[in-house]
């Protein structure tokens, strides 16, 4: 009776610690399948950079008045392209177009490079602008006239960005940013990017 009571008491025993050996499995795989979905939805996941001018940093300005309008411009455009992403995005190079009415007035390159994970790339572009291009001048002299000229800037910069230096994902952001410029201070009075 003592010896039955003793194999009852061992098999207790090795019963009860493979109970707490399967808690602990248990245990760490709720752990590890709750790491898997929280890096999965925070790290794996990939969202579009922001693609944005900043205030111009204008060098020259000439504008002529309502009887003949016109404009020349120099300014270094600062651009910048914010990855918030836990991989680098790296991008091709692109132009940025700079628009009067809907008429392309100048233009500025970005070269192919690349934005580091969590960080904000800053690229400064030096654009020159002219009205030349213009066919109608109408509106251009009422601007002219009132002291603030209204430009746009448009462009689409594309990439991929590289997660765990394994999965790579395209992704493109667009910039579309008016600013009122005013002439006679030569510089931007207001500034708004979608």
């Amino acid at each position: 009776m003592v010896e039955e009571r003793r194999d009852f008491e061992a098999q207790e025993e090795k019963r009860r610690k493979r109970m707490k050996l399967a808690g602990y499995i248990a245990a760490f795989v709720v752990f590890q399948t709750l790491v898997i979905v929280v890096f999965a939805l925070v790290v794996m996941k990939v969202k579009t950079p922001k693609f944005r001018v900043e205030t111009l940093r204008i060098q020259s300005l000439t504008a002529g008045n309502q009887n003949s309008p016109s404009f020349d411009m120099a300014f270094t455009a600062p651009i910048r392209i914010k990855n918030t992403n836990f991989g680098p995005y790296k991008y091709d190079a692109t132009t940025i177009d700079f628009t009067y009415g809907g008429v392309q007035v100048g233009q500025g390159s970005i070269p192919k490079s690349k934005a580091n994970m969590k960080s904000t790339k800053k690229v400064d572009v030096p654009v020159t602008l002219s009205s030349s291009a213009l066919t109608s001048t109408s509106g251009l002299g009422n601007e002219l006239s009132s002291g603030v000229l209204t430009l746009n800037s448009q462009g689409t910069l594309s990439g991929k960005v590289e997660l765990m230096f394994i999965f790579k994902k395209k992704k493109s952001t667009n910039m579309n940013c008016t600013m009122a410029i005013n002439v006679s201070t030569k510089t931007v009075q207001s500034l708004s990017c979608k």
